[in-house]
């Protein structure tokens, strides 16, 4: 039983296998190119971002027999001893349990002899800023003057512990984190090349929580492996984790919008049954408001995540202001929530603090027969009777004939947008767009240039989907970029919410009621407070 973990298995090799960090390699392959090699390199990064292995894939690099495409080939000798660990020429150091002046003198003293078999003679010191502050002094002399046969590769977490002496006489290199993206993909290759089954939203999980380090990542998909008996599945991955799915984050969220407090609470409780980690569940949600935020300030912001419709969805029922106040509220309630006497009752408060300092007004009205809502009426003295609540009166808005027409040409998509029941930038793309000709082989769409962010190939390929499905027919869905004078459903339902306030509005300043305190009791309507329900 010689089993080797996923994360040593698939270490790259070669420049061409490492993931995410193309700016550290682009430079590297460029100074093999064109011979112009530093004599010192710092690799700094969180862990698990590939330091130490890019640090090593030089070392093979700068000796290889064969460069290919200045790549390591791997079938040379010096390739084949410096992967199997025997290659004289790389002296490789853990400063951490080096630290030590001495054993920086004994490592340094060989240094002025010619490698063995190698070009070069590379000192790799990995977690250089664990040294002591005498042994960066003896190391100091020889990295600023190196003998021309020696090469020095340091990597470390924590370059402000390294004195600026060290860092001005090398090439520093900062590795980036890793998005959740690029791990997922690179988790669903080593999973086909193993023959591993595993579920697309169990990956996702994983990459998530990989927190930007490929090999925690791959520790973990070695974790959720054995867990579930050689397959990864999502229920299992959310067990192992602690964490619950993105449903029960997404209903939050949409009862949060909604103002509606129990449903917060019985989702809560839903969730405290599968007893999780409230602290994830609560940094959940901090990541969805984040997404929502980027989404309602860059719509192409988030093309490359993985729940875009959802995050789409949830960016149509919450304002920005209120995505911000969340977010804020919700990073306090995460640095109190130890504080709290128990992880879910802290959960609550922070929940229930998001509701109670929402604006008034926050929350989209819903889409019902209007009527008016008693305004907030500021007065001196308190009235000696309560002003009743008047019927929406009937308005009448005189439309031009070529309004007309725009209207009647449009009905019939607004209500097939209505029927198809799509979301999220999906149905954006939809409101956003008029319908120039449908038959069953194919249905032209004219999109407003205004709106091109939202075209997409997803976007298109889920709204023929809906169509064709709609229709029951294969027909294909062509969509042109040109400016009209039809009125897109966007455009029609922003215009009746406008005419829906104004009529309350008008309502409540032709109610005698509200007249007569403004007369007697100088009352005013508080401005906002207006609103059709």
């Amino acid at each position: 039983m010689n089993y080797q973990v996923l994360a040593r298995k698939w270490r790259p090799h070669n420049f061409t296998e490492v993931v995410g960090q193309e700016h550290v390699v682009k430079s590297l392959m460029n100074a093999l190119q064109h011979d112009r090699l530093h004599h010192a390199y710092l690799f700094t990064g969180t862990r698990g971002v590939g330091k130490t292995t890019i640090a090593r894939i030089l070392a093979k690099a700068i000796n290889c027999e064969n460069l290919q495409d200045f790549n390591p080939c791997g079938e040379c000798s010096v390739c084949r001893d410096l992967d199997e660990g025997r290659f004289l020429d790389l002296i490789e150091v853990d400063a951490a349990s080096r630290t030590k002046v001495e054993d920086t003198r004994d490592l340094l003293d060989n240094a002025q002899y010619a490698p063995n078999h190698g070009r070069y003679k590379v000192y790799l010191i990995d977690e250089v800023h664990m040294l002591s502050g005498h042994s960066f002094n003896a190391l100091l002399k020889t990295l600023e003057e190196p003998p021309a046969h020696v090469k020095f590769l340091l990597a470390t977490t924590d370059p402000h512990k390294i004195p600026v002496t060290v860092l001005s006489r090398c090439l520093q290199f900062n590795l980036k984190r890793l998005l959740p993206g690029q791990i997922f993909t690179q988790m669903e290759f080593i999973l086909q090349q193993e023959h591993i089954e595993a579920e697309s939203g169990a990956l996702k999980l994983l990459s998530r929580a990989a927190d930007g380090s490929m090999r925690d990542g791959l520790s973990l998909l070695d974790q959720a492996i054995v867990y579930g008996n050689g397959k990864v599945g999502t229920e299992d991955v959310n067990a192992m984790l602690g964490t619950v799915a993105q449903q029960p984050v997404e209903d939050i969220l949409t009862a949060l919008a909604e103002g509606d407090a129990t449903a917060i609470l019985d989702k809560i409780n839903e969730i405290a049954n599968l007893t999780p980690d409230f602290s994830d569940v609560l940094q959940q949600i901090l990541q969805v408001l984040h997404r929502i935020a980027l989404l309602q300030q860059i719509p192409n912001a988030i093309d490359h995540d993985f729940d875009v419709d959802m995050i789409a969805a949830l960016a149509t029922k919450l304002t920005p202001e209120d995505v911000q106040l969340y977010y804020q509220i919700g990073l306090v309630g995460q640095r109190d929530l130890d504080l709290a006497p128990d992880p879910r009752s802290g959960f609550e408060m922070v929940m229930l603090r998001m509701l109670t300092f929402r604006p008034v007004g926050a929350a989209p009205a819903p889409v019902k027969p209007v009527q008016v809502r008693q305004p907030i009426i500021s007065t001196q003295t308190q009235p000696a009777y309560k002003p009743t609540v008047t019927e929406q009166p009937a308005v009448i808005a005189e439309k031009s004939p070529q309004e007309t027409v725009v209207q009647q040409h449009d009905s019939n998509w607004i209500e097939m947008v209505a029927a198809m029941k799509i979301s999220g930038l999906t149905r954006e793309l939809a409101h956003n767009c008029v319908l120039e000709n449908i038959d069953d082989t194919v249905c032209t769409l004219i999109l407003d240039p205004g709106h091109k962010q939202l075209r997409s190939a997803r976007t298109e390929e889920n709204l023929q989907k809906a169509l064709q499905a709609y229709r029951n027919a294969p027909l294909k869905l062509v969509i042109t970029t040109e400016k009209t004078m039809v009125a897109t459903p966007a455009v029609q339902l922003t215009q009746a919410r406008e005419d829906k306030q104004q009529a309350a509005v008008d309502a409540i300043n032709s109610d005698e009621n509200v007249q007569a305190l403004k007369e007697h009791l100088g009352a005013r309507v508080m401005p906002g407070t207006i609103e059709p329900i």
